[in-house]
């Protein structure tokens, strides 16, 4: 479960039309009191998913530069 922390929260004020049998949903899966709450839940869980993808799409690409030179690195 993610937990949602405003004391290090950075915002940004927007007025936005929501779905609200979806948002009902949300409310009721995350265990949100506000639709504030659910709708950064949901931006943070994005966010965090894009970012997994991007580390799988890295996997298996060796990530080592073919001109690295290990004895160097040793000193």
């Amino acid at each position: 479960m993610l937990t949602f922390n405003r004391s290090k929260l950075q915002t940004m004020r927007t007025n936005i039309v929501l779905d609200d049998k979806l948002v009902k949903q949300a409310l009721k899966l995350a265990n949100a009191k506000t639709k504030r709450e659910v709708v950064n839940i949901a931006l943070k869980e994005y966010v965090e998913s894009r970012q997994r993808l991007k580390v799988l799409e890295m996997f298996g690409s060796d990530g080592i530069d073919p001109n690295y030179d290990y004895k160097a690195a040793r000193g």
